[in-house]
């Protein structure tokens, strides 16, 4: 609709989770660099934390980028609502391991001889579980039980935990002390800072095709991160309708005013806007997402209409 009038060759702002477009801050890479250390010199489990909206699927999916790269087996779980057989069973088939018997034991004995032949080879696997704040205690008891699969000296599967700060909380909880005092490695993503937002937006315009010429003032940059709250999912969803706008008005570069517009018509001006960075809780996160979900409908019908 709009990648004509701005010079752009695909919509830069898209709220997919793709890997081309991440944006290393400190932050970021430091938590790359945590997951791919603790996968190479296996560690076990590696926990990733992170407000919603902050990258945390996007850092996953670049991760997986370089897993294919190396070769290593992986094995993605994305739905967290599951039981601990419907999870071993998602487990063992994105792995592709062939398994007859839906008994627990004969899954959990193909999984160990399958793991064992890849370490004999020189080969690893990984489990992601994405959303793992919604994983009841027993699939994360299950999930423990896993780093059972192991040689003398190491670990045959390699596990990385991916959720929201929640998933901290119920690590504390005392029945599940065992599975924390498990985790080698930490690592988190949070919100941009300001100027780590001008770099993110103006590296999407660059990935998109753009010429490198601004297409958003600094006062619609510094609107958008007062808005958004440096959360890059809200950022993406603001400055995408904010282009469709300022299209429709053939207005080039975006102005404040065209963010402070799309960010009251979807109540982001009602989030407390002085709160701590990266602290986004209970109502304030609930009318928050609620706001993104707005967006991201409105961009869809838009999208269709095209």
């Amino acid at each position: 609709m709009y990648k004509k009038f701005f010079g752009l060759r695909e919509a830069p702002f898209n709220v997919n989770p793709d890997p081309r477009f991440l944006f290393l801050t400190r932050h970021s890479e430091e938590a790359l660099a945590c997951l791919t250390y603790g996968i190479q010199n296996r560690k076990g489990f590696v926990l990733l934390t992170g407000e919603v909206g902050t990258g945390k699927t996007t850092l996953l999916n670049k991760l997986f980028e370089w897993l294919r790269g190396e070769r290593v087996a992986t094995a993605f779980v994305f739905n967290s609502r599951l039981t601990t057989m419907q999870f071993l069973d998602f487990m063992i088939s994105d792995f592709g391991i062939t398994c007859e018997s839906r008994l627990k034991s004969q899954m959990l004995l193909r999984l160990n001889h399958w793991l064992l032949e890849r370490y004999r080879a020189g080969e690893s696997a990984v489990l992601v579980v994405d959303e793992a704040q919604n994983l009841s205690a027993e699939v994360l008891e299950e999930i423990r039980l896993l780093t059972n699969l192991e040689t003398s000296t190491e670990k045959l599967l390699q596990i990385v935990l991916s959720g929201q700060p929640e998933l901290e909380e119920k690590l504390k909880q005392p029945r599940l002390r065992q599975l924390r005092q498990r985790i080698t490695l930490r690592c988190k993503t949070y919100p941009l800072t300001l100027e780590e937002t001008q770099g993110y937006i103006a590296e999407r315009l660059r990935i998109a095709g753009g010429d490198g010429q601004p297409l958003f003032t600094s006062e619609a940059v510094e609107s958008l991160y007062r808005f958004a709250r440096g959360i890059p999912r809200v950022i993406n969803l603001l400055c995408e309708h904010a282009l469709i706008s300022a299209y429709v008005d053939q207005q080039r570069p975006v102005a404040a005013s065209t963010i402070d517009r799309m960010a009251h018509e979807f109540e982001l001006h009602e989030i407390e806007p002085t709160a701590p960075p990266g602290v986004v809780g209970g109502a304030e996160n609930f009318r928050l997402m609620e706001a993104v979900q707005n967006l991201a409908t409105l961009m869809d019908r838009l999208r269709r209409s095209e």
